[in-house]
């Protein structure tokens, strides 16, 4: 803590005391207080708050008392009044000078210099009035009409209906895009009671056409000015890892397209199946408009490489239906179950006279007439029932499947699973034979839902597509296009 005295600036606090801080040396100090005199320290109005009661005390009393009755003696008296002058009152410009910077301005929003105040030149308006030309945007909202947003907006129903009458011939008005912004001009109108007239009106009517509608003397006319769009591909690839949606999401792919692409790709392969390592390749539709707006379309591509479950899918539209095919040509298969053997049906379900006994009774599946030793599939996943003898049946296996379903395999030469084995769909249970009551080699096949036996078409079988001709070589091409496209813009054109 630092203390000012006369002699400079002390150290404060602490038992020793550090040298003045440019403080005179002793003997110069000596001398200086010989300069001052004896009344050097001598204090003509000493402090009345402190050393109450000692002698300075009262003498600081009484020079105090005395100095209060030197004044009331110099005094001139309290009925004598002082005189003094009042200017004289402003008038004319030093009054409107006066005023122009006095505290009012400030009050109206004045700052500096003789303008911001009002003088009797200023004469006050009958009317308010208005700007020769009003610039305002619309939004179309949601569930609005083209013409209710321009009345509401100041356009007379004359301009809108005009309005409405020249865009219709460009676009249809329910095709302009809820949250499309307007840009509006509104000329001088004579009276006030009557609407602006418009002037320009402008707006994005689709992702490439702009339409603008400006007025030409007392009519409107239609400009329609193109937008040039360009419909190169977008394509990403990246790294599966820890998650496809996640790492193509980081990857740029939109989310719709991420989502179709995992759902496009587990029609033909397990997606959770799929390694860290395998790579994505994600192609969309993609317009980029000349103004710098994008707008990404559908899937265009599925793939998946650099592992064990490779995969190429790209849509194509064969007889008025659109479906994927992979690089081969082959379409996705439809249906419930495959159908159990390669072959033709001989016999359906219903009543019928049986070849052996030679009496009408219920026949409770199909046959379907197969080579000797031809392979009998699983008609989809299950679990193995039964595998073995069961009287006229033969050689029988009968799968339990999800839903309330299952599926029973006659007649067989030899049985490949056994019981309570799982089985896929499409995987070899047996053989085609002709064991049990039988007269051919054939295969006996049944459905049954919760436990009664139902026709068998009753659920469809699975069916694939094959493209073939010129079908096959246009799709060969196009996908020889796409996977031209290099990842990020490409320099293919969409048709």
């Amino acid at each position: 803590m630092f203390l000012r005295n006369d002699h400079g600036i002390e150290l404060g606090g602490g038992g020793t005391t550090a040298p003045a801080l440019g403080a005179p040396s002793s003997s110069r100090a000596l001398v200086l207080s010989r300069r001052r005199g004896p009344f050097s320290d001598f204090d003509f109005a000493p402090d009345l708050g402190a050393r109450i009661g000692t002698l300075t005390w009262y003498r600081g009393a009484v020079t105090c008392i005395g100095l209060c009755a030197l004044t009331l003696l110099l005094a001139p008296g309290f009925e004598t009044p002082i005189y003094g002058t009042i200017a004289a009152p402003l008038t004319g410009s030093e009054w409107d000078a006066a005023r122009a910077q006095a505290i009012r301005p400030l009050g109206q929003g004045g700052t500096t210099g003789y303008r911001v105040a009002a003088t009797r030149l200023v004469a006050p308006l009958t009317d308010t009035p208005e700007r020769p030309i009003i610039n305002l945007d619309a939004k179309l909202a949601s569930g609005d009409a083209l013409l209710a947003v321009l009345t509401r907006s100041g356009v007379g129903k004359g301009d809108a209906s005009q309005v409405g009458q020249l865009v219709t011939r460009a676009v249809s008005l329910g095709e302009i895009q809820p949250g499309t912004m307007i840009d509006l001009t509104l000329g001088r109108r004579i009276d006030k009671s009557q609407p602006r007239p418009l002037q320009r009106l402008a707006f994005r009517a689709k992702f490439d056409l702009k339409l603008e509608v400006a007025r030409s003397g007392s009519t409107l006319a239609l400009k329609e000015i193109p937008i040039a769009i360009d419909h190169t591909p977008l394509r990403i690839q990246g790294m599966i890892g820890g998650s496809l949606y996640r790492s193509a999401r980081a990857a740029g792919a939109p989310a719709k397209a991420v989502e179709s692409y995992i759902r496009t790709l587990a029609t033909r392969v397990p997606v959770s199946r799929l390694g860290s390592s395998c790579k994505f390749d994600i192609i969309v539709k993609q317009a980029r408009a000349e103004t710098g707006e994008v707008q990404l379309g559908e899937l265009m591509y599925a793939g998946v490489s650099q592992c064990p479950s490779s995969v190429q899918l790209l849509p194509w539209d064969s007889s008025g239906k659109t479906e994927w095919f992979d690089a081969s040509g082959r379409g996705q298969k439809t249906g419930m179950m495959a159908m159990p053997v390669a072959g033709r049906i001989t016999s359906n379900y219903g009543f019928r006279v049986h070849p052996l006994l030679r009496f009408k009774r219920m026949h409770k599946g199909m046959d379907i007439g197969a080579p000797y030793g031809a392979p009998i599939y699983a008609a989809t996943d299950g679990v193995v029932a039964m595998a073995g003898r069961n009287g006229g049946y033969g050689n029988f296996v009968k799968l339990n499947h999800a839903g309330g379903f299952a599926t029973g395999y006659g007649h067989m030469s030899r049985i490949y699973v056994r019981n309570g084995e799982r089985v896929r769909k499409g995987q070899p249970i047996g053989a085609v034979g002709s064991s049990g009551m039988s007269t051919g080699p054939h295969l006996h096949y049944e459905l049954y839902r919760n436990g009664a036996a139902v026709n068998p078409r009753s659920v469809s079988f699975a069916s694939e597509r094959r493209l073939d001709g010129g079908d096959l070589g246009a799709f060969k091409a196009k996908l020889g296009q796409l996977l031209a496209v290099p990842v990020g813009r490409g320099a293919l054109k969409d048709d």
